[in-house]
């Protein structure tokens, strides 16, 4: 009896061990990532993270040992991150900004989102490629792009591309955006509030923030940091809707397919999200719990970002074809321009 009770626990444990190499070279790559950030100052351990998984991907060979490991910190740590990126959510700070700026978030999303379609389209890319870009760059980067995946069930390699692309053209902007502002004379709080309505990622947010209050020093006005992450988690909090209008749709698309695994209305995760949201809106959580959390979701997104860019692959991407390039930057240059136009329209 002990010896078949035995017999039945071991593919269990097996399966529980397997993950555990792939789990600490994340753990290690985040570490790394958190500490070369606080080092370095003004660089988000997100993008290092990402980096440093492409550049280990193609330059040395992982161990085929830590790719279930990989896996696991590219889908479930990552969901756990996008659900608690809902405790950075002040629902008050949101409503704050006024009907117009929360009417161009709007704007930015849906306008984003269905030009970015409209143009894959044309570029002859399949439904939940672009669906995957449309998102990432409309809405917020790699987080979406996940959760996206989440209700879809998207090819691995549409994933990557996709992720990659955020980082690429997203970190271009973190540069380019102030610049860009500096040369059109936007004041500090236009230009906070551009970054925060046009670049893809919340650390890139963060850090185009940064480049412009540094080029303003002494200046009067709001903080271009605090407009743009106020503007951009503004962004964060249409993931819920879009997400479950994505499932709702992806389960109509994929009905009279029984073969495939038909995605859930509402994702576990999204529900986490909404549910962090809620929490903090209670005012319950005391500061050093939310910075407790807040140092866990960066975390776990770390890891789960060196885990994404451990699967870029210049070969795959080389692959690819120039489309979903096109794609990317097309996105860009027309979320800038909903963004923009929106901006100069309110004053």
């Amino acid at each position: 009896m002990a010896t078949s009770l035995q017999a039945l626990s071991a593919p269990a444990a097996v399966r529980l061990r397997a993950p555990l190499p792939g789990l600490a070279v994340c753990a290690a790559a985040a570490a790394a990532a958190l500490v070369a950030a606080r080092l370095a100052g003004g660089i988000s351990p997100l993008l290092i993270a990402i980096v440093l998984g492409a550049l280990l991907a193609n330059t040395t060979s992982l161990p085929a040992s830590t790719e279930p490991g990989l896996a696991v910190a590219s889908r479930r740590l990552l969901r756990i991150g996008v659900a608690l990126l809902g405790l950075q959510l002040l629902v008050t700070d949101v409503l704050a900004l006024g009907w117009g700026v929360l009417g161009l978030v709007v704007a930015v999303v849906v306008g984003g989102i269905a030009g970015t379609m409209a143009l894959g389209r044309i570029l002859g890319l399949d439904w939940t490629q672009r669906l995957l870009v449309a998102c990432g760059f409309s809405i917020c980067g790699a987080a979406a792009v996940a959760a996206v995946d989440g209700v879809v069930d998207a090819r691995k390699q549409h994933v990557v591309t996709a992720v990659a692309l955020v980082v690429v053209f997203g970190t271009a902007m973190i540069p380019g955006l102030p610049l860009a502002a500096s040369a059109l004379g936007l004041d500090t709080t236009q230009a906070g509030m551009w970054a925060g309505a046009a670049i893809h990622e919340v650390a890139q947010v963060v850090a185009a923030g940064e480049a412009v209050d540094a080029g303003n020093a002494g200046a009067l006005g709001a903080s271009a940091l605090a407009v743009a992450v106020t503007v951009k988690l503004a962004r964060v909090a249409m993931l819920a809707p879009v997400v479950a209008w994505i499932g709702a749709v992806s389960r109509r698309r994929s009905r009279e397919q029984t073969e495939m695994r038909r995605p859930p209305l509402v994702p576990l995760f999204l529900l986490g999200f909404l549910g962090c949201v809620a929490l903090r809106a209670t005012g319950l959580l005391p500061d050093p719990a939310l910075d407790v959390a807040r140092l866990t979701q960066t975390a776990l997104l770390t890891a789960a970002m060196f885990a994404l860019g451990a699967a870029v692959r210049i070969d795959v991407l080389r692959g690819v074809g120039w489309r979903p390039f096109a794609l990317a930057a097309a996105s860009t240059v027309w979320v800038s321009a909903i963004a923009l136009t929106g901006i100069v329209l309110l004053g």
